[in-house]
């Protein structure tokens, strides 16, 4: 086993695992966006539609920059993004508020829904700045034994991030939403300017020389002890690229095996275990170097059928937790005024919060426990990292359901709570599954080509949810809620508000919870296809053994 380097717990790597954690935490603002979208649209009168489309604005900032993003932290370092991320922050959020500021009740201009727009897209581009620049840089800063740990601490911060903002604003200014988007400009762009400072990839100590123990860690191979007898083997202490046999040792003349020429590190994997009291002779043996890792990218990964399986269930899961993050204050809403005849808008934004808050929480959670069952999953149990997509599958598929069947906005926390579990432990895991499949050479480029996956689903669903709930509402007058005095109560005009509870979304929620099950079933395969390579005959040396 490969003993743990000395440096890991040293100041300079915790200081960068610190200044991720916070850069991360600046980065995951767009998740905020449900705690003061239905004020926005009460103030610049905003149908369900236009909200949702102002919303994916900001998941198609975070999504389409990826491979951009990820290419510059891969050949420039951490330095452009942060910068690039604290200016989009402060011009995305003020350009917001001056418009939320100058709205008084009428309808805003076409003009002015473009720059809400675009200043909901700045937000998205400055989160995948930062947490590329954070995530890479931890990731090249901690070894393959925490990787899954680390990651998922990092992007634990991206998801608590909507938690932490909305409880500043709302301790400082309580139900000031204009003072809320001055807080995410300017809290979220100052840690980007810090982790100028204090983020650096720390190098690792050079590894010990262990046989195989690389691709061990990676999943593709277990290696068996080399058996002893014929072969002598001599390995230096302090370089791990030393031929395990030396060249200018004695090799007695009648040694059958080959000696590679090459001073690189080979790996000898025994291709049949043969059993005790049995007589073996090895008569063939075959050596090449080994690889650390994989190292797939660029146009070779867009021909790698594992890379278009993980897509596929990174659109269909995030898809659903996009439509549901960026909804959940109109969800709450429908919910809060179905049959209620002492309903008003205080009450209705105080539950809106408690649903963002309980997501931003459960978020921060499954980002942190995912990668504890990771690591759990492939060390303790050997298994695959990519088993983990069937957990997270599973959750989402329980939250559709039990979303399905609320009917009481006090009970929407059960929903919420499930589908924030999910949601963090899906972008918890992907990184570091990307890094087992694809490498990690090249993280943040493979991760940025995978972060466009969102973009399918999430506005798929979205737009679908917005539209089925502006159908709702443009008949709500004359449907369950006659009493006009009860619909202007709710915030918003009544061709734009939905009071008939869960039947308002419920169509939208029963095509979401089968995009899960799809996603289930192709994670299982995931996981059973992974499985089945660490068993192929990828032998670098080769025994035959006779009886």
């Amino acid at each position: 086993m490969e003993p743990q380097p000395p440096a890991l717990l040293s100041a300079p790597r915790m200081l960068t695992l610190l200044g991720s954690i916070l850069v991360s935490l600046s980065s995951g603002t767009n998740y905020i966006y449900s705690a003061y979208a239905p004020q926005l649209g009460a103030r610049l009168l905003l149908s369900h539609t236009q909200l949702n489309v102002i919303g994916l604005a900001g998941n198609v900032g975070v999504y389409l920059s990826g491979p951009a993003w990820g290419r510059v932290v891969d050949s420039k370092g951490p330095r452009i993004p942060l910068i690039s991320a604290s200016a989009c922050l402060l011009i995305g959020y003020l350009g917001i508020k001056r418009i939320y500021d100058d709205g008084a009740g009428t309808a805003i201009s076409f003009m002015h829904l473009v720059i809400l727009i675009a200043c909901s897209f700045m937000t998205g581009l400055a989160g995948n700045a930062g947490l590329a620049a954070a995530m890479n840089t931890t990731a090249k800063s901690f070894p393959e034994t925490s990787r899954g740990t680390i990651t998922g601490l990092v992007l634990s911060g991206f998801g608590l991030s909507a938690f932490f903002f909305a409880t500043v604003a709302s301790v400082a200014f309580p139900g000031d939403t204009s003072a809320l988007l001055l807080v995410l400009g300017l809290g979220a762009a100052m840690p980007m300017l810090l982790g100028l400072v204090i983020i650096r990839q720390i190098p690792l100590p050079p590894t010990s020389t262990t046989l195989g123990i690389e691709r061990g860690l990676h999943g593709r191979e277990e290696y068996q002890p080399v058996p002893s007898g014929d072969a002598a083997l001599f390995i230096r202490e302090s370089d791990s690229y030393t031929s395990l046999i030396d060249p200018t040792e004695h090799v007695h003349e009648t040694s059958n095996h080959h000696i590679p020429e090459s001073s690189t590190t080979v790996e000898l994997v025994p291709d049949r275990i043969v059993s005790r009291g049995s007589s073996a002779r090895r008569s063939r043996s075959r050596a090449r170097p080994v690889h650390d890792g994989p190292n797939v990218y660029g146009k070779q990964l867009w021909l790698t059928p594992d890379f278009y399986l993980v897509f596929v269930i990174m659109s269909l899961l995030s898809g659903t937790g996009l439509m549901y993050i960026n909804n959940v204050g109109s969800i709450s809403q429908a919910l809060y005024a179905r049959g209620n005849p002492d309903y008003d808008e205080l009450g209705a934004s105080r539950w809106q919060a408690a649903q963002v808050s309980t997501l931003s929480v459960c978020n921060f959670a499954g980002r942190i426990l995912i990668g504890l069952i990771a690591d759990l999953i492939r060390f303790r149990l050997r298994l695959p990292r990519v088993y983990c997509f069937c957990i997270v599958s599973t959750l989402f598929v329980v939250s559709q359901l039990s979303a399905i069947s609320v009917n009481d906005v006090a009970d929407l926390w059960k929903a919420t709570a499930l589908l924030g579990l999910a949601y963090g432990s899906l972008f918890g895991i992907a990184p570091t599954i990307v890094i087992d499949w694809f490498g990690l050479s090249h993280l943040s480029e493979n991760w940025g080509f995978i972060s466009l996956s969102p973009l399918v689903g999430g506005n798929l669903f979205s737009l679908m949810f917005g539209r089925n709930l502006d159908s709702h509402a443009s008949n709500d007058d004359t449907a369950t809620h006659s009493p006009l005095s009860l619909i202007r109560r709710g915030g918003l005009p009544s061709e734009h508000q939905c009071f008939d509870g869960r039947d308002c979304y419920v169509s939208s929620l029963y095509v979401t919870a089968t995009a899960c099950l799809i996603a289930l079933g192709l994670s299982v395969w995931a996981g059973i296809r992974d499985q089945r390579k660490t068993v192929e005959p990828k032998r670098e040396v080769i025994w035959d053994a006779e009886e």
